[in-house]
């Protein structure tokens, strides 16, 4: 998607607007207040992507108790189902040298999102946290997703006759599969699947590779074509796209989840092909992961 800049007051053509009263040429008017003011999105979540490594030598010097009561705070702050847990969290164990281990967290407020990363490291264990990578975003609903208006449209131009019986029944069903499509990528249900995978990506802007300088009726196509290959995976991948234009370095986040380690890689290896992603995509570090519970990270790294 392509961020729009706020709106300014009218100014005539090279003036300057007009200053208020009082308000001396050159300062700027007073920002008038929104009648919706909040921290949380009109629709969709917040979403944090956190990835730590244990400081051994730091560990090594904790004493047993502070060691014991750091490991209960460290289980208490990723307790997805906890009194202070955001709507959604998950733990990840990470192979590799980038990380121990990974955190997902999703909620309407970026505070509660945040609190898990600042409950981590005010506990006993933090002094032996180090933060390796993060990535922050929100759930949207892609442009690229046709309502019901523009799905019924493009089965004309795919050659259905409108209001025969076969364009009623594709157009009712999509209609059907509409909302729930909505929320599934507004507000996500994690799948219980044990592998995971994050990385971050970008659309090109480079000289005759420029996503943005395509047409939107260009863009749909190549999306829908991208689409088609994901929807190949259905039952084996589930993925969630998060945006962060405007919110982070990288544009999107992708997280994909798999019944088995090996559909991340056939799933990433085929999406590859398609032209939206081998002429236009650039993709940041990837962070595989295996779903696990706080007391399993632990385990896993010898920390308890």
């Amino acid at each position: 998607m392509e961020p729009t800049a706020p709106h300014a007051p009218a100014a005539a053509a090279g003036r300057p607007a007009a200053a208020h009263p009082g308000q001396h040429p050159g300062q700027h008017a007073a920002q008038q207040p929104s009648s919706e003011v909040s921290t949380s999105p009109a629709q969709g979540w917040h979403v944090s992507h956190l990835f730590y490594r244990f400081d051994r030598a730091r560990l090594a010097s904790l004493s047993p108790e502070v060691r014991a009561e750091g490991i209960r705070l460290f289980c208490e702050a990723l307790d997805p189902a906890g009194p202070l847990a955001p709507t959604r969290l998950q733990t990840w164990l990470v192979p590799g040298h980038k990380a121990d281990f990974g955190v997902m967290a999703m909620d309407p407020s970026p505070l509660k999102v945040d609190d898990v990363h600042q409950r981590l490291l005010a506990g006993p264990l933090g002094q032996a946290l180090e933060a390796t990578y993060s990535f922050v975003g929100l759930t949207e609903v892609s442009e690229y997703v046709p309502t019901v208006e523009q799905f019924g449209e493009r089965l004309i131009v795919e050659g259905e006759t409108r209001d025969s019986p076969t364009w009623k029944a594709k157009v009712q069903g999509y209609a059907g599969r509409e909302d729930h499509m909505r929320r599934a990528r507004l507000e996500p249900e994690l799948p219980p699947w044990p592998n995971a995978c994050f990385y971050p990506m970008n659309k090109k802007r480079k000289v005759g590779e420029n996503w943005f300088s395509l047409p939107f009726a260009e863009r749909s196509r190549l999306m829908a074509e991208h689409g088609r290959t994901g929807m190949t995976f259905g039952g084996r991948v589930t993925q969630l796209i998060t945006v962060s234009v405007g919110l982070d370095d990288w544009e999107w986040g992708v997280t994909l989840w798999a019944r088995r380690p090996e559909f991340l890689k056939e799933i990433v290896y085929t999406m590859r092909f398609d032209e939206a992603s081998a002429r236009y995509a650039e993709f940041g570090p990837f962070y595989t992961g295996y779903i696990s519970t706080p007391a399993e990270v632990l385990a896993h790294c010898h920390v308890a």
